[in-house]
């Protein structure tokens, strides 16, 4: 950790204690005691501008949010290997009992521009086996498209894949299918601030 790094954290820190834990002590307090009951199960990329609590203007307690990178849902498969994704989702569904799961796609998306035109050579151990469980698909839907609009449809396209593979666990697809679980598929655009759903089968619509 750079100097300059350690010092911001220290400085985000000491305002949270300065100004926000004496308004939400209590809040806190009550969280520790009776636990964590989150209504929104959220799958998010990494990426440091696309916050979901800052985005959903969201209490502590409120979301279990899931973040990788390019808000990948891989496709179920209980093999006994390390599924990082897969297990919050088991814990979220089955443990917490959320009533929705939201996948949020972004604009700019490093993670869906290395589907598009390859990870970078530094990052080849991990990002690019990852990316690549939705490459196909993403490069298949986007290259009758100009490059000016392919970028946005590519995004959207990892949100649709993620929601299908949502599908893919049987006890989220049970729950679906029994209204007690609904999902919904979101992207939130960094430069505009705007948040577009997804809408059946077309396009995403914007929600201002």
């Amino acid at each position: 950790m750079t100097e300059s790094s350690t010092d911001a954290l220290l400085a985000g820190y000491r305002r949270f204690r300065d100004n926000r834990w004496p308004q939400e002590k209590a809040g806190y307090e009550a969280l520790a005691a009776q636990g964590q009951k989150p209504h929104t199960l959220i799958v998010a990329c990494s990426d440091s501008r696309a916050d979901p609590a800052l985005i959903f203007d969201a209490a502590p307690g409120e979301l279990f949010v899931v973040r990788n990178v390019a808000n990948l849902v891989p496709p179920y498969q209980p093999d006994g290997q390390l599924h990082g994704v897969s297990a919050a989702l088991e814990f979220g569904v089955k443990v917490l009992g959320v009533s929705r799961i939201v996948v949020m796609g972004h604009a700019y998306c490093g993670g869906v521009n290395a589907m598009l035109n390859g990870a970078p050579d530094s990052c080849r151990d991990f990002v690019a086996p990852w990316v690549a469980q939705a490459g196909p698909v993403v490069r298949m839907v986007c290259e009758s498209f100009a490059a000016g609009e392919s970028e946005r449809l590519a995004e959207e396209t990892v949100v649709r894949l993620s929601i299908e593979n949502l599908r893919t666990f049987p006890w989220i697809a049970e729950r679906e299918a029994a209204g007690q679980l609904t999902l919904s598929g979101l992207h939130f655009g960094i430069a505009d601030g705007v948040l577009r759903a997804l809408k059946g089968p077309g396009r995403f619509q914007s929600l201002d």
